[in-house]
């Protein structure tokens, strides 16, 4: 059998070529090798301030993109989070069993709480701080053995191991303890400030969408800063390397070897660089926005197709969540 993969994305608006590279792409290639489910978790987005009608469009513009970038609900299961209710009570049975300290030491709870109360007051949820625990449950409702992550999110996936440890030691063996699945992902930089991760909190100038028109997509590149005055002695500077970075994501690798070389040698100019990557983009993106355009067409047709895959992963979800009501002694339904 093959071993089970889950990992999930918030439905925030249109994805980014930082996304694509550092996740979606990922995702595409490890349908091949694992049982994969991968969700779209609109009740993440609800812990920050946020439009209903602009979630309800998001969610179901993030199953398209989706979609369209490859994720295929024949060999992977594509599921909306809040359409799986198993997700919400499992996560009130691990609130139940995880610690305040574990979750008040959570270093993204800091940074947002500080970001809201700057912006507006001081009213933070109770939901942003045990959100950890919905993300658990997102996990182990599947009993997942690998989460795609990056070094950043360890901690939560740290926290999952521990829920499961704690869960299994009270009421009896139920979750396995799902493992990092590393893989070499490139860290997409912003192409106007190259010191900074590429974020859609930035602005519209520091991100590149994945669907961007081809005339936007090549002035934003054409814009890109190369000299940010952060390198020293032989070092590349920053913008320089990431732009070589997004060649090699492209997977363009001829052309990679032929630029280097004339860095090496002080023969580099800024503009063909910036020309080969921005044919690269559009190149990697034309695919994805010819297939997005199709399956816009018939938006009724994506929600039916998400529904049944949802259904498809409730049907997972509530055998777990059967072992889980006869292990804490709640009916089972």
């Amino acid at each position: 059998m093959k071993k089970t993969v889950l990992s999930c994305i918030q439905p925030t608006g249109e994805m980014h070529i930082g996304n694509y590279f550092g996740a979606i792409k990922n995702w595409v290639a490890l349908q091949d090798q694992y049982d994969c489910l991968y969700g779209v978790v609109d009740l993440h987005s609800m812990t920050m301030p946020y439009d209903p009608k602009e979630l309800r469009a998001n969610t179901l513009r993030m199953a398209i993109e989706l979609l369209a970038c490859g994720i295929d609900p024949e060999r992977s299961i594509l599921f909306v989070q809040s359409m799986v209710p198993e997700h919400t009570e499992l996560n009130w049975v691990f609130n139940c069993v995880t610690s305040y300290g574990e979750l008040s030491r959570m270093t993204q709870f800091k940074d947002k709480s500080e970001q809201l109360e700057s912006s507006t007051g001081k009213f933070v949820s109770a939901g942003l701080f045990t959100y950890p625990v919905l993300q658990a449950a997102d996990i182990l409702v599947y009993r997942a053995d690998f989460v795609p992550v990056g070094k950043d999110q360890e901690q939560h996936l740290e926290l999952s191991r521990n829920i499961a440890v704690r869960f299994n030691g009270q009421f009896g063996d139920c979750f396995p303890e799902p493992q990092p699945l590393f893989t070499k992902v490139p860290k997409v930089m912003s192409l106007a400030d190259p010191t900074k991760k590429m974020s859609k909190s930035l602005g519209d100038k520091h991100v590149v969408g994945l669907f961007e028109e081809e005339k936007s997509l090549r002035k934003k590149v054409k814009r890109a800063v190369t000299d940010t005055g952060e390198a020293t002695g032989d070092e590349m500077s920053p913008g320089v390397a990431n732009l070589f970075s997004l060649l090699e994501a492209c997977e363009k690798h001829d052309e990679h070897a032929e630029l280097m070389n004339a860095y090496r040698e002080g023969a580099l100019q800024y503009g063909p660089l910036k020309g080969v990557v921005a044919d690269a983009l559009v190149e990697l993106t034309q695919g994805f926005i010819a297939r997005k355009a199709e399956l816009e067409k018939d938006p009724g047709e994506v929600e039916r197709l998400i529904a049944r895959s949802s259904e498809r992963a409730r049907e997972r979800a509530k055998l777990t969540l059967d072992q889980v009501r006869k292990l804490t002694g709640l009916p089972v339904l």
